[in-house]
């Protein structure tokens, strides 16, 4: 952290599954002071792998629920960690396709820019319809619980077109990356489909990811956010 700024990292890193060198690599350029991890690895030997992960990018691992954690970097603090479940379908249907989802989680954590708290909160919404609406609400709940400031990012598996984005503007919520362009695929980015918003009482902005097309498109599925938070209030009039 530098000048009264926060670098947050927002990154579905498709399981830790793709290339490692060329996501560490993506993550070391970014050089996130705290970074909200979608699709965090899981199964067999969970925290031995989120460790591993976080040390790959010169970071460390502090909180998670379900396939979401929060890394930080050294000197950094993350107080009052929250995490919580999310209910969602188990059983997903659109016409005559079934599948199974895997649970849904949150989580989030305080930490001061200069002298003002922050909370910092990731989350990884389902694919179906209207379980995100449900799930959005119980994350909406949790970010609320902090009783601070916030920027609630992630995968939100919809386009801003959609219900779950009117939800958020209807929350009084800034989106930071709507002129920030696509972020899916990373091979073919042509859906922005992640997303970072802000508590009115914050300022922010969406920065260009410092990495090579090659190592972005090695690293994840995904392209990451590469979020800047400042102290102070934006003026009334934007």
């Amino acid at each position: 952290m530098s000048d009264g700024a926060l670098r947050v990292l927002s990154y579905n890193v498709h399981r830790w599954g793709d290339d490692r060198t060329a996501l560490a690599r993506v993550v070391r350029a970014c050089a996130p002071d705290v970074m909200l991890v979608q699709e965090a690895p899981t199964w067999f030997g969970t925290r031995t792998k989120r460790r591993a992960m976080a040390a790959s990018f010169g970071m460390r691992y502090v909180a998670a629920s379900a396939r979401n954690a929060i890394l930080v970097a050294d000197g950094i603090e993350l107080d009052e960690p929250l995490h919580w479940r999310i209910w969602r379908p188990f059983v997903r249907r659109r016409l005559n396709f079934v599948a199974t989802q895997l649970p849904g989680g949150a989580v989030g954590g305080q930490v001061l820019i200069g002298t003002m708290r922050v909370a910092v909160v990731g989350c990884h919404l389902g694919l179906h319809i209207l379980g995100r609406q449900h799930e959005l609400e119980q994350v909406l709940k949790g970010c609320r619980a902090f009783g601070t400031p916030y920027l609630l990012a992630g995968d939100l598996n919809e386009e801003p077109d959609g219900p779950v984005w009117k939800r958020l503007a209807e929350e009084g919520l800034t989106d930071l990356g709507a002129d920030a362009g696509p972020t899916f695929s990373s091979t073919n980015p042509h859906k922005r489909i992640d997303g970072a918003h802000l508590s009115p009482t914050l300022q922010g902005r969406i920065l260009p990811t410092p990495a090579s097309s090659e190592d972005l498109a090695a690293a994840s599925d995904h392209l990451p956010q590469l979020i800047e938070l400042r102290r102070g209030t934006r003026p009334a009039d934007q």
